[in-house]
């Protein structure tokens, strides 16, 4: 790592300095205390918003994609972009400092020194510039997706509302389940085999903009003539930074990996490096004096760069549980790991930390635990590879049926309706998704509402019913409601009315704006005849939202049952100015009323439908 001096590699025991003779730092007490502030913080945000139901929105750098993508103008925004301003002007400080995974890495880096483990830096040439893919992955990608595929005259840029308190704090945070094995692979595991900031160094995207804006900051650490090279900066430095060589070379400190923390500016027993102001990175010289010793050689960091992109495709997404960033350091872990595996089949000796992998050509007990953990995690990683593939064929034949839901659920046979296309689609959608649940380890909630719905598609009506409870039971929020909404809508159909209702209610209890379980749930009453209870769920709905057609059709069948000729004819009137002049549009409202016994209202749609389709591509039965 750098030049100890003589005098510091003898073991000491003097007040304010380490046993190797470098003195203790000052400011990681600060930075400390300053980090478990900021916990402190965010669990009094989720207590705050658990006791009073809502807050101010989540203070963190991914919201920013929803600003971007839907134009929510949130606090993590905010947050984010006063963060990038501050590093043009200072440097990294905001990582070092006001990091909660970075607070984890250095819990779990204290840990493992406190077990004699002292977390040694992975070096590669290549995998350093996955932060900043990733980040332009988030960020930059969705505006240029939106670039070339919004429709003509629709704005790049959506309009901007304001969304800065939440009632729904946790929507956009992965549950306890997920989050607390995340904690454990971006803190512990890459902190063990990758180095103290592992994760920053080749996993967190929102470093990739930083260490970039740290480029164009004029706020660096730099070097006074006092300096003797003696390379405790680089022995305390757990950025990975060569201190001491880039002081010497440049005056400063240029690796935008650099995160501020000071460790080296109080350990220096010269006081000779300090923080400043003066000419950028991008300005410095160009050098290839300081030479880095890398971890890999071309052909790995080749296979390392292979290895990552299939070990993040295999696990992103996965079960619909793995965030983007579990994602990225489990590929981190999963490319250390088959690297140092080939190392350990093809090297004659090989080491970790104080172990003994492998010496004069054999395997120690050492290299025998390793490669019993490598070869386990490797093999989950296929093992997702496996269900992912099959759920990603699932999804992509999912969104080729071209079947509208409404349509498909007017009646109890939507068959009538599918292509051709449609019918392979279902039943390869169908194939991929079991053999994605029949092996998986866990539950992929998001599936199962789309297995259900091929079954619904393919006739086996009972089948969807099931697989639609069993998804709402794993299942929270919104994607809980439309599961019990759809699983509701077809026991409609099935005739089981009670059910329905139940389901729909539940769902209903999820989201309380779900206004097509409303409208189903007013049938769900009217065909087991509690008529006044119909009409006023229906009435509920549209005030709610006035231009359903499908409910002011249903209200004036109702009141026209009950004699009410004036309120009738106003929801019929509304109804009409409301109603699309589409000729399956029609079909649906008509056996939607044909099944309420609303049969003279029925009648005019499908006459209007029959009009519209000249081409007799409608059923000739109702």
């Amino acid at each position: 790592m750098g030049v100890v001096s003589r005098g510091a590699t003898g073991a000491v025991n003097l007040p304010g300095y380490t046993k190797t003779g470098i003195r203790k730092s000052k400011t990681g007490r600060w930075r400390g205390a300053a980090l478990i502030v900021l916990n402190i913080f965010m669990i009094a945000h989720i207590i705050q918003w658990r006791v009073v139901g809502k807050t101010v929105s989540p203070i963190e750098p991914s919201e920013t994609m929803h600003t971007l993508q839907k134009g929510f103008v949130n606090a993590g925004f905010i947050f984010f972009s006063l963060a990038i301003l501050a590093t043009l002007i200072f440097g990294r400080f905001v990582c070092g400092w006001g990091c909660h995974i970075l607070a984890l890495q250095d819990f779990c880096g204290w840990l493992l020194k406190k077990m004699g483990l002292h977390p040694k830096p992975f070096r590669s040439r290549l995998l350093v510039y996955v932060p900043l893919i990733a980040a332009l992955y988030m960020f930059v990608w969705p505006t240029a997706y939106r670039f070339f595929s919004k429709p003509p005259g629709a704005p790049l840029v959506p309009q901007f509302t304001n969304h800065l308190v939440t009632t729904n704090f946790w929507q956009t945070f992965p549950s306890v389940a997920v989050a607390i094995p995340f904690l454990f692979i971006c803190g512990f595991v890459t902190v063990y085999f990758l180095g103290q900031k592992g994760f920053c160094t080749y996993a967190c995207p929102y470093g990739g903009f930083f260490g970039l804006a740290d480029k164009f900051s004029p706020g660096k650490i730099r070097v006074t003539p006092a300096c003797n090279q003696c390379g405790h900066c680089t022995a305390t430095c757990t950025s990975n930074v060569l201190v001491h060589a880039e002081v010497k070379q440049y005056g400063m400190v240029v690796d935008p990996g650099c995160m501020k923390c000071m460790d080296c500016v109080s350990v220096c027993p010269n006081d000779a490096l300090y923080f400043g102001f003066g000419k950028p990175t991008l300005l410095a010289p160009k050098s290839d004096a300081i030479r880095i010793s890398y971890s890999l050689t071309w052909p790995e960091e080749i296979v390392g760069v292979l290895v990552f992109l299939g070990s993040f495709l295999a696990v992103r997404g996965v079960y619909a549980l793995v965030p983007f960033l579990m994602a990225l350091g489990c590929a981190i872990v999963t490319t250390f790991l088959t690297l140092k595996m080939w190392r350990l089949v093809r090297a004659r000796d090989l080491s970790f930390y104080r172990f003994n992998l492998k010496s004069s050509g054999k395997i120690r007990k050492a290299g025998w635990a390793l490669a019993a953990f490598a070869c386990a995690w490797i093999f989950l990683n296929v093992h997702t590879g496996f269900v992912r593939y099959h759920e990603f064929l699932g999804n992509l034949a999912f969104r080729k049926i071209q079947v509208p839901d409404e349509l498909a659920l007017a009646q109890t046979n939507p068959g009538r309706w599918l292509r051709p296309a449609d019918r392979e689609n279902i039943a390869e959608g169908r194939k991929h998704f079991e053999a994605a649940s029949n092996v998986g380890l866990f539950v992929n909630a998001e599936a199962l509402p789309k297995l259900a719905w091929f079954e619904y598609l393919a006739g086996n009506s009972e089948q969807s019913v099931r697989l639609l409870a069993n998804a709402a039971a794993h299942e929270t929020g919104e994607s809980k409601a439309l599961s019990l909404y759809y699983r509701g809508a077809i026991l409609n159909r099935l005739g089981r009315y009670e059910e329905a209702r139940i389901s729909l209610d539940e769902g209903l209890a999820e989201r309380d704006d779900l206004i097509l379980a409303r409208q189903e749930k007013g049938a769900s009453l009217w065909q087991l005849g509690r008529r006044d209870e119909a009409i006023s769920v229906w009435t509920d709905a549209l005030q709610r939202n006035p231009g359903l057609a499908l409910v002011n059709n249903e209200l004036a069948g109702a009141k026209q049952s009950l004699g009410q000729v004036e309120e009738a004819n106003g929801h019929e009137r509304q109804a009409d100015q409301v109603t699309p002049d589409d000729p399956l549009f029609h079909w649906m409202i008509g056996r939607c009323l044909q099944d309420l016994g609303m049969s003279e209202l029925a009648e005019k749609h499908f006459q209007r439908a029959t009009q519209l389709d000249p081409g007799g591509q409608l059923p000739s039965e109702r």
